[in-house]
């Protein structure tokens, strides 16, 4: 339960400023913060509009009541009007747009709840659509380490004009009791940030086994229970900020960019065990290097940057493989989006996350999207993905339609450390171990010559001293025969 909400005061004015020169009844759109268990607090950052659905309709309208035959007084039929009304929202389109929004938030920003713009009757009247939109949200936007089952719904009210904050909880069976008051106040959350970065880099192996025991078929199945099985591995990391080992739970007092590492315990080699496995066919290796922003705030401990940058790490992982999955079912033809195959080019035959891995005959290489950076609100940043052959034109689009703001013109200000792109390859069992063996092999092959070449050494001298011997004991013969002759 989040006791109270502090809000970035010159964004939510803004955002008030905007909503108030609309002509629009009714608003919905996306809270975008911080949640924290252990302060009982929630830290909102920005508020961001729901665009328009496929059809061109807002994502959030007011259902007026039908109008009465009878003639009544205009005051009468504004009354009934207004305490009748009820919002329409769009649920699984907020949904849709708080799934693309939260992949473009970095460690410790995410989409905490939502917002609405409508009268106070309008509200009222609608708790129970609004505690479901709340959920869709919550369910799209999901992370892996969410501590709290709670959101967080944020009503402007225009008549009269105030700001409530209530918190939702999640449950199977959401009702409209599901929502619970909770302080509100509007202050400075994004001066008191305080920056941590992070270059990760990973080498993963994961085995492909055969089709009668084989659970996860596909590339990306494989690639997701992979990434899901080494969440614990990354959360038994240890971190160095600045060069000094984090142990404790203390508070982060210095200014301006930290840098941080993550030093992984020794783990048991998954490639060399993958191929002792009589039921693997192959190993599909996962390797590059991925880097992570986070933003603490000044009341956290610095325990918590670490534990966002281990969870922005997962997340955008995974976030690259869902954009490869939706551009292939947006198209299911046939996809070019790096996936090469020696001798032949897989994308004629499928779209990456239909391929089959124990039925592949040969090996098949991908490239994952890559992360880019852009500067958001008070030196925070939110990202976005491209593909080899996008540009950044893309991410302008994506932050216009997304996030309803302007992508900096100066593509300088755009940060782009990443310069190489995350690889997936996959090899078959025989090519993993032909190779040690091969090199085995060889390895005898040349000691072998080697005890040869000595051998024959050998042999060539034992001759050459037998003769060396007879000679020499044919001249002593000759000598003492010679000494005898005389004496005689």
């Amino acid at each position: 339960m989040v006791k109270a909400v502090v809000g970035e005061e010159s964004q939510l004015q803004l955002a008030e400023d905007r909503l108030s020169r609309s002509s629009e009844p009714a608003q919905v759109g996306l809270v975008i913060g911080k949640l924290n268990s252990a302060l009982d607090r929630g830290f909102v950052f920005d508020l961001v509009p729901t665009p328009q659905n496929d059809a061109g309709q807002p994502a959030c309208s007011v259902l007026e009541p039908a109008k009465d035959n009878k003639k009544k007084g205009s005051k009468s039929k504004s009354q009934t009007s207004d305490s009748s009304s009820n919002l329409v929202i769009d649920k699984d389109w907020v949904a849709e747009h708080a799934r693309q929004v939260s992949r473009m938030m970095v460690g410790g920003i995410k989409v905490v709840g939502i917002y609405v713009w409508a009268s106070e009757a309008a509200f009222k009247n609608s708790t129970m659509v609004l505690c479901q939109t709340v959920k869709g949200v919550a369910e799209a936007a999901s992370t892996l380490e969410d501590d709290l089952d709670v959101r967080l719904l944020i009503h402007i009210c225009y008549s009269p004009r105030r700001w409530t904050c209530r918190n939702c909880t999640l449950s199977s069976n959401i009702t409209s009791s599901s929502l619970r008051p909770c302080d509100f106040k509007m202050g400075r959350v994004l001066t008191s940030l305080q920056t941590f970065k992070c270059l990760y880099n990973f080498d993963l192996r994961l085995p492909i086994y055969q089709e009668k025991t084989s659970k996860s078929e596909t590339l990306v199945d494989v690639l997701c229970n992979g990434i899901s099985n080494y969440v614990k591995e990354l959360q038994g990391a240890k971190a160095v900020i600045d060069g000094n080992l984090v142990v404790n739970d203390e508070a982060c007092t210095t200014e301006g960019l930290h840098e941080v590492e993550l030093l992984l315990p020794f783990m048991k080699d998954m490639y060399i065990e993958a191929c002792s496995q009589k039921d693997v066919v192959g190993v599909v290796n996962f390797t590059g290097s991925l880097c992570s922003f986070s933003f603490l705030n000044s009341k956290e401990p610095i325990s918590q940057a670490v534990a966002d940058i281990k969870d922005d790490i997962i997340r955008s992982l995974r976030s690259r493989l869902d954009i490869i999955c939706d551009e292939a079912d947006e198209d299911p033809g046939p996809i070019d989006n790096g996936i090469k195959e020696a001798g032949n080019d897989l994308a004629s035959e499928k779209p990456v996350s239909q391929l089959v891995l124990h039925s592949l005959r040969k090996n098949c290489n991908l490239s994952l999207p890559r992360r880019v950076f852009v500067p958001w609100l008070a030196g925070t940043y939110i990202c976005d993905y491209l593909q080899p052959s996008e540009t950044l034109e893309v991410l302008k689009d994506h932050c216009v339609e997304l996030m309803s703001m302007e992508a900096p013109n100066d593509a300088s200000k755009i940060l782009e450390p990443e310069e190489e792109a995350i690889r997936v390859s996959t090899r078959s069992f025989w090519d993993v171990v032909i190779p040690y063996c091969s090199t085995l092999s060889s390895t005898q092959e040349k000691n072998i010559e080697i005890t040869g070449k000595e051998n024959s050494q050998k042999t060539s001298k034992s001759p050459s001293l037998y003769f060396v011997a007879a000679v020499i004991i044919l001249l002593l013969s000759v000598l003492v025969g010679f000494v005898f002759v005389r004496k005689s």
